[in-house]
């Protein structure tokens, strides 16, 4: 049993993975003669099933791939954490990858063919979109250092702040999930976030990850982060932003249409959609929305 994780320096090796079917990811069959050799070969094989996930997860879904690996001891699981923007660009450019699982649905949008809003504007092709469904929703947070040295209660107070140039927020990058989320409060506010950035009352970061590390630094009055990275890292939340002000936070997930590893990505959504999984993602404040 073993579980792998990269974070943002991920590179789609060509490994040849195991060609195995949908039992090779369960328990093994203890059952089986001792002296047939073949199988006992088989069962002593591994498969792996790479994931690429968005940085938000990091902390729930390592502890979901544990408990998948413990009941599937035949499988391992490769983690690739960043933020979805990214890990888009590396699905488009070729990156091995099984399961994608976005902050967004922009991201996902923007590899499948099936897309119906007009986000792939390039006809990429790379979802299994027979696969995809939606499987967690979060919520975008206002977070605050020890102790709230600027004493920011609300986004509404945030955004006078920002208009009078009186704070200093970090925020997610544009290609990043949580930082178009951002864009939409910042436009619900009727703010410019050019002029913002320009005027230095903005700083960014490449993922989320990046965005909770400055606030629990305190390298800035305050983020705009989810509340799942709140809860992991114990930043103080002074607000949550409505459904109004960015929309809903979904997380869809999906086989790649060029998954090495078909059966182990099926074998892996399909936990994913479990009790034990949604257990996992509760702990931290996601609100599951699968159903096996």
């Amino acid at each position: 049993m073993s579980t792998k994780m990269t974070r943002r320096a991920f590179v789609g090796g060509s490994a040849a993975l195991l060609s195995v079917g949908l039992a090779a990811c369960g328990g093994g069959d203890t059952d089986a003669p001792a002296d047939d050799a073949a199988a006992a070969d088989q069962a002593a094989e591994t498969t792996t099933i790479t994931v690429f996930a968005a940085a938000s997860m990091e902390e729930s879904l390592t502890k979901a791939g544990e408990i998948f690996t413990e009941d599937n001891p035949s499988c391992e699981l490769s983690f690739n954490f960043d933020s979805s923007g990214t890990l888009k660009t590396q699905i488009e450019e070729g990156a091995d990858c099984d399961v994608f699982i976005s902050a967004g649905q922009l991201q996902m949008n923007q590899l499948d063919v099936a897309d119906t809003t007009g986000d792939n504007v390039d006809g990429l092709d790379l979802i299994d979109s027979e696969t995809r469904f939606d499987i967690l929703e979060n919520k975008v947070a206002l977070a605050v250092p020890e102790g709230n040295p600027k004493g920011i209660e609300s986004f509404d107070q945030l955004a006078e702040l920002l208009a009078s140039g009186d704070v200093f927020m970090a925020m997610g990058n544009s290609d990043v999930p949580v930082g178009q989320y951002t864009q939409a409060i910042l436009e619900h506010y009727g703010l410019d976030e050019e002029a913002l950035a320009a005027a230095g009352t903005i700083t960014y970061g490449s993922n989320v990850k990046e965005v909770t590390s400055q606030v629990a630094e305190a390298t800035v009055d305050c983020g705009v982060i989810y509340q799942t990275d709140a809860y992991s890292d114990g930043l103080e939340v002074v607000d949550v932003a409505t459904p109004e002000m960015c929309g809903q936070v979904v997380y869809p997930a999906a086989a790649t249409k060029n998954a090495p590893n078909p059966e182990g990505a099926a074998t892996f959504l399909e936990f994913l959609r479990g009790s034990e999984a949604s257990a996992c993602f509760e702990e931290i404040g996601f609100t599951p929305l699968a159903e096996a």
